[in-house]
């Protein structure tokens, strides 16, 4: 599947911004508007002025609408989905070349919220997705206690962990460390 730097950037804060909700034990990466500053300028998202808790409250229903996607269970419950959420964000396709990229589109009107921005870029980016027939790649780790988003971009659609150094190798450690355990000849 081919998918342009554009698209894989937008692809990479929908799964950023899903992994910043709580999860179990672990508190909300979007606690606050600092936290948001800090999203915000670390996927140097452009256009973006002051940001205050209506952003904040925005951005988290933003968050929850990308999520209900990637749980959708099926293509057409996604596109509504996504089609609900790039109209309400008042959609403005339109090229640009800011801050020494190159020509690229953004989708979302000029002076949008971030929230707008978000819904906008990264849901035209998961329709991509959809169009493409591709849906099956939105997926969630299969580490039993992890359940991080992730976009699988492998050729062959195998990815299974959000990240094989983390949760992959400590799967595959502890799968060796049984079977060795089931191997060895127990003590009397």
């Amino acid at each position: 599947m081919l998918i342009n730097h554009d698209t894989r950037c937008a692809l990479e804060s929908v799964v950023d911004l899903l992994n910043t909700a709580p999860q179990d034990s672990a508190a909300d990466q979007l606690a606050d508007v600092g936290a948001l500053r800090t999203f915000v300028d670390c996927h140097r998202i452009s256009d973006v002025g002051t940001l205050g808790e209506r952003d904040l409250r925005a951005v988290r229903k933003v968050r929850e609408r990308f999520a209900d996607v990637f749980a959708a269970g099926s293509d057409r419950a996604a596109a509504e989905l996504i089609n609900s959420m790039v109209a309400a964000a008042g959609t403005t396709p339109r090229l640009t070349d800011h801050d020494e990229h190159s020509w690229h589109v953004h989708y979302f009107a000029p002076g949008a919220s971030v929230a707008d921005h978000l819904a906008a870029d990264c849901g035209m980016a998961l329709g991509f997705i959809i169009v493409a027939g591709e849906r099956e790649r939105l997926r969630h780790c299969e580490a039993p206690d992890c359940k991080r988003a992730f976009v699988d971009l492998s050729r062959n659609r195998s990815r299974r962990y959000c990240d094989s150094r983390t949760c992959g190798n400590r799967l595959h450690v502890a799968a060796y460390r049984a079977r060795r355990r089931s191997s060895a000849p127990q003590a009397r």
